[in-house]
């Protein structure tokens, strides 16, 4: 219990120290702003603040911090304290710059700022991986929910109807105005998640008050005895930092923080909008992963079982089956409105790269018509046995985290051109950049996982670190390369 309620002050402690910090080196100031600058009524549309929190809110959450976390909580209580200190260090940090990189530059997405700080050679490699990750995110979004859904009815066959329906939806989303859609629906979607997480973490506070001798936020021998190590194939690096992404860091992140970017009417919402979301995440993180910490010592047998059906057991035992329904639609929500960003953050990377004005309805379709034959592919791919999703389930975790490592390290270079300080971004990105190199050259199906080189894990870590010094090096070069010779341009000037 003590790491938990340390690990929830931590967290609300660095959005006020450390989450100051960061601003006082990016500066939000009273410039004009995309939304301002590039109205079309179409993506560049100025929305209220506390709409843009709850949209960027559920844009990032999807279910890493509800399935993830029930996932990632088999590692142990040291997930009480990676979390938050992941969050604040690494993944608040990580979306914040991100963000902060996209107002600068006309609300620019991903693949651009990339190009604009790691090279026009990474830039298209970039590119192509992460319109596959995002077909991946689109292709998971909507299995997970659905599965969910017909779980919740006890009836399979609803499957497929509520694929058709998330489908069409994510369509929808995908062309209409940001403000006709997302921005009317999703305050309503975001009551209720946060409704769901409250009543969950009140609902674990009163059962460790009834029950104060059971620890059930702490690791009890039935625990111990299931929970995931190096000795079992589950080591904490790499796997940890791939399994729980959203609450600690998570690279699809940067793909929506542009969406934000476009509808902001001032940079200084930047850090509440941002970082402040990000932290709001770790939080839900930090109840989900008690919630699945107690409810595995409670019933050790779950440790084992499919995540989505711990998620059901978790709100069925602790809320009962009325609230317990709303809470489970609540998660279901979480996906969807991630699924349908990630939809919409495709189609406007495309756009930017075959220079394809928005504004037109055709030229939306021109992009969305492809994307639908391709997902519905995928769909129909991932669902033809169990080890067909799962494999879809590792390429996605593992890709979202290369995506974390080449933002951060993009936004080094970034800071570093404008006099800023780096090393906030450097650092975490040194961490992430190791995480997956290793995580790549260790994982393989005997390892439990996707296809990957299958080193031994000490081989896997000497080499993963041999080759982030040589990348590290590198990106800080690059930095101090392009600050020389950029030095004669004002601060000011975004390019």
């Amino acid at each position: 219990m003590l790491s938990f309620i340390l690990g929830i002050l931590f967290l609300v402690a660095g959005y006020h120290y450390y989450g100051g910090i960061i601003e006082r080196i990016l500066e939000p100031d009273d410039r004009e702003t995309p939304a301002k600058k590039c109205a079309d009524g179409v993506d560049y549309v100025v929305l209220p603040h506390w709409k843009n929190m709850l949209i960027q809110l559920l844009n990032i959450a999807g279910i890493g911090p509800v399935i993830g976390v029930i996932l990632g909580i088999r590692f142990g209580a040291i997930v009480f304290l990676i979390i938050p200190l992941g969050n604040i260090i690494g993944g608040a940090t990580h979306d914040f710059i991100a963000g902060m990189m996209s107002l600068r530059k006309n609300g620019a997405n991903l693949p651009e700022l990339i190009r604009g700080n790691l090279g026009k050679c990474y830039y298209w490699l970039f590119s192509v991986f992460m319109t596959v990750l995002l077909l991946l995110v689109v292709a998971v979004f909507i299995n997970v929910p659905a599965q969910l859904f017909g779980g919740m009815l006890n009836d399979p066959s609803w499957f497929w109807y509520a694929v058709a329906i998330i489908f069409i939806y994510y369509i929808a989303a995908t062309l209409f105005p940001v403000d006709k859609i997302i921005g009317k629906i999703y305050p309503l979607f975001g009551l209720m998640l946060l409704l769901g997480t409250i009543a969950i973490f009140g609902a674990i506070i009163f059962e460790c008050d009834m029950v104060p001798d059971a620890n059930l936020l702490s690791e009890s021998l039935a625990f111990k005895e299931n929970m995931w190590t190096a000795a079992n194939n589950k080591p904490v690096i790499p796997l940890l930092f791939v399994t729980i992404a959203c609450g600690i860091i998570s690279g699809f992140h940067a793909t929506q923080s542009p969406i934000i970017a476009r509808t902001m009417e001032t940079e200084r919402q930047a850090r509440s909008s941002f970082y402040g979301m990000m932290v709001v995440e770790g939080l839900i993180a930090m109840i989900w992963a008690a919630a699945g910490m107690a409810i595995y010592n409670l019933f050790p047998e779950l440790m084992t079982a499919n995540p989505n059906n711990v998620l059901v057991k978790i709100t069925t035992y602790f809320l009962g089956s009325g609230w317990g329904g709303v809470t489970v639609i609540a998660v279901i929500i979480l996906a969807i409105t991630s699924g349908d960003t990630a939809m919409r953050s495709l189609r406007l990377s495309l756009a930017e790269i075959f220079k394809l004005d928005q504004k037109s309805f055709f030229n939306r379709m021109i992009i969305v018509i492809p994307l639908i034959v391709i997902v519905v592919g995928l769909l129909l791919w991932s669902n033809k046995d169990a080890n067909s999703f799962n494999q879809l389930w590792n390429y996605f975790s593992w890709a979202n985290q290369v995506l974390a490592a080449s933002t951060l390290m993009a936004a080094t270079v970034w800071l570093m051109r404008r006099k800023k300080n780096g090393l906030v971004a450097w650092i975490p990105g040194i961490f992430m950049t190791f995480i997956v190199v290793c995580y790549i050259l260790w994982i393989s199906k005997e390892h439990g996982g996707p296809l990957g080189f299958g080193m031994e894990l000490h081989d896997a870590y000497w080499t993963a670190g041999a080759i982030t010094a040589v990348i590290a090096v590198a990106v800080w070069v690059r930095g101090l390369f392009l600050r020389r010779r950029e030095n004669s341009i004002p601060q000011a000037d975004e390019n």
